[in-house]
């Protein structure tokens, strides 16, 4: 039997097991008021990406913030892409990038070093610049926006981005936590969306409805979040039943790393012959992924080919 070459082989490693959260972003929005928002709950896919990776406990708990945060967004998507984040810093968390197609699948790359584990997100990451980034595909421009880290949470610095980058009235709050169930991530995100047909009402009574609903999303805790007898529709028409809540569809989320096997190869092929000697170990190359930390291993010889 001929063994595939490597870079005929487009299929890549299992990286994690098969595993797909089927309701892990629930959308909802409020009857004839100017809110609609999304429930996301990570499930045992948190766990398994987040320890995946050898950092501490402070940065895993602010990775999966950020795939929390990302899964949400990504979930208003009208178009085949993704959505990212990309966070560049002078402090102990010095990179975290984390992205979502229109799918559902995830991914995160974070660079740390020293990390305090008491510590705010503002202090992990320091000085520098927030920047999402919605990417429709090839033949299209992809739209950017960045802004200077401000806040002391990451919540608090997504909601600055969209107040000053888009102008954008939203409200967030993003969890992670270690249990004994292993690592949870989640989050409630809300949006002050414009009057549109079968939502009249005056200035006063959507500003009225608008702070109802964030003050009601400010009463979930973690341990709502991650209780697994709480469906996330319960949980949703627990905290906004009072304000005509509607649950839309939940969407799923699923590993996202689009690493692939072929394409690593084919970088290989244009290094100097002296460079692959040197990066060679009894006769194999291994390139590892950094956003699912998993090594591909080519035969030296095979790469000269």
């Amino acid at each position: 039997m001929i063994e595939t070459p490597a870079f005929m082989d487009t299929q890549r490693p299992e990286t994690v097991p098969d595993l797909v959260i089927s309701h892990g972003i629930t959308p909802f929005h409020l009857a004839n008021r100017p809110v609609r928002g999304r429930l996301v709950r990570l499930g045992k896919l948190a766990d398994i990406m987040l320890m995946r990776h050898d950092i501490s406990d402070r940065a895993r708990a602010l990775a999966g913030e950020a795939l929390s945060l990302v899964a949400g967004l990504s979930a208003g998507l009208k178009f085949k892409g993704s959505f990212s984040l990309q966070i560049k810093g002078d402090g102990p968390v010095s990179m975290l990038v984390t992205d979502c197609t229109d799918a559902g699948e995830v991914r995160f790359y974070l660079r740390s070093e020293n990390v305090p584990e008491e510590a705010s997100a503002k202090t992990l990451l320091g000085d520098g610049y927030f920047a999402f980034t919605v990417d429709q595909g090839a033949h299209t421009e992809r739209h950017q926006g960045i802004v200077a880290l401000e806040g002391e949470t990451l919540a608090d610095m997504a909601m600055h981005y969209f107040a000053t980058s888009e102008q954008h009235q939203c409200w967030m709050r993003l969890y992670c936590e270690k249990t004994d169930l292993g690592w949870q991530a989640g989050a409630l995100l809300l949006e002050k969306i414009a009057e549109e047909g079968g939502i009249a009402a005056s200035q006063d009574n959507h500003e009225d409805a608008w702070d109802t609903a964030c003050i009601l999303g400010n009463t979930l805790t973690a341990a709502e979040l991650f209780d697994p007898t709480l469906s996330p529709t319960t949980l949703v028409e627990r905290l906004f039943g009072t304000q005509d809540v509607l649950v839309d569809r939940s969407r799923v989320v699923s590993l996202g790393c689009r690493c692939n096997r072929a394409r690593l190869a084919s970088v290989l092929s244009t290094f100097p012959e002296d460079d692959l000697d040197h990066m060679a170990e009894e006769g194999h190359i291994t390139m590892n992924c950094e956003f699912c930390n998993v090594g591909f291993r080519f035969d030296r010889a095979e790469i000269a080919r």
